[in-house]
């Protein structure tokens, strides 16, 4: 993440060009790691030289698991939801590298529930280091000013108070890449260099109505990882999140479901606009997930047409209740 790529040749040189216009002029403050290094497969994309590309963060072995918890408190919710799934240590161990995919895509203050909630990023990020993580790397690329958005947010606060580290985006943070076999994705600008040599990998995110998805959850946490004009594919938010999910596969999803954003999403903007749900989600199944949390919005799963085609691309199973174990608690 740290250290400097070679100097480019000629070809090269024409390739990062064309990747800096594609990621829209960003001149971020952040690390830039090495910008085509390899990453094991799943799914499948490609970069513009043609290379397999794929991120499976999943824990082999893990299976599909879904645990609840429930409560008032973000950190208490948590770690019942962990204990509910056999804990964080039956997915991050010792010398662990975990990403954390936030959502810091607004500079909006943690109270109106636009953005993962600090609280969540705090107890989330120790429990990995607790778990024997040697690194957490905190991420996203938001919507606007990235240091604003992650200081306003109180992401960057709570990540750097528990030995994390924020990483900002910058245009050598991205490649090219085009999903294999999908028809939107291509040869666009996607923030790799935080998921190099990371082993693992969590999207944990608030639930929210979105008013052209339906709702954003967990997969749709995922967009925070284009680059460029990406609002573009809003012309087919749907096939682009399903897209998304079969080229990234993370280790956990976590949603936070505590207070959720009911109307005027993604970026409400008023308390009105939260109603309390009492429950933060944990699953291995990044489908079933957010189908948990669909219903927490008055929605079926069939309401969210992403979900639906990320189950034909084999991401999950929107059968979140044969997988669910809830635990309950005052707190």
């Amino acid at each position: 993440m740290s250290h400097l790529p070679p100097p480019p040749d000629p070809e090269r040189r024409a390739f990062l060009a064309r990747l800096a216009r594609a990621a829209g002029g960003l001149a971020l403050a952040g690390s830039a790691g090495a910008l085509l290094a390899r990453s094991p497969g799943w799914g499948g994309a490609t970069t513009a030289r043609g290379v397999v590309r794929a991120f499976d963060f999943a824990q082999a072995g893990a299976g599909r698991r879904l645990g609840i918890g429930r409560g008032s408190d973000r950190a208490a919710s948590l770690d019942r939801a962990l204990g509910a799934i056999g804990g964080l240590g039956a997915f991050v161990g010792s010398g662990e590298v975990v990403v954390l995919k936030v959502n810091a895509g607004f500079s909006t203050a943690p109270e109106l529930g636009a953005t993962t909630h600090p609280d969540l990023v705090t107890a989330l990020a120790r429990r990995c280091l607790e778990a024997g993580a040697r690194e957490v790397r905190v991420v996203d690329n938001p919507v606007s000013d990235p240091l604003a958005c992650f200081q306003v947010s109180g992401i960057a606060a709570a990540a750097e108070g528990v030995g994390a580290r924020v990483v900002l985006p910058s245009p050598e943070a991205f490649s090219l890449l085009t999903v294999a076999g999908g028809r939107l994705i291509r040869d666009w600008p996607v923030l790799t260099a935080p998921l190099e040599g990371a082993t693992r990998l969590i999207s944990v995110c608030p639930l929210k109505h979105h008013y052209l998805a339906g709702a954003t959850m967990t997969l749709k946490n995922l967009y925070g990882l284009l680059g460029g004009s990406r609002g573009v594919f809003h012309q087919d938010v749907h096939g682009t999140v399903a897209e998304l999910a079969r080229l990234v596969r993370p280790t956990l999803t976590v949603l936070d479901a505590t207070w959720a954003m009911v109307r005027n999403g993604p970026t409400g903007g008023s308390l009105s606009d939260l109603e309390e749900r009492g429950a933060v989600a944990v699953g291995s199944d990044p489908v079933a997930v957010d189908a948990w949390g669909a219903g927490l919005l008055g929605l079926e799963p069939a309401d969210l047409p992403y979900l639906v085609r990320a189950v034909v691309a084999g991401a999950g199973s929107t059968d979140w209740r044969t997988l669910a174990v809830e635990s309950w608690g005052r707190g």
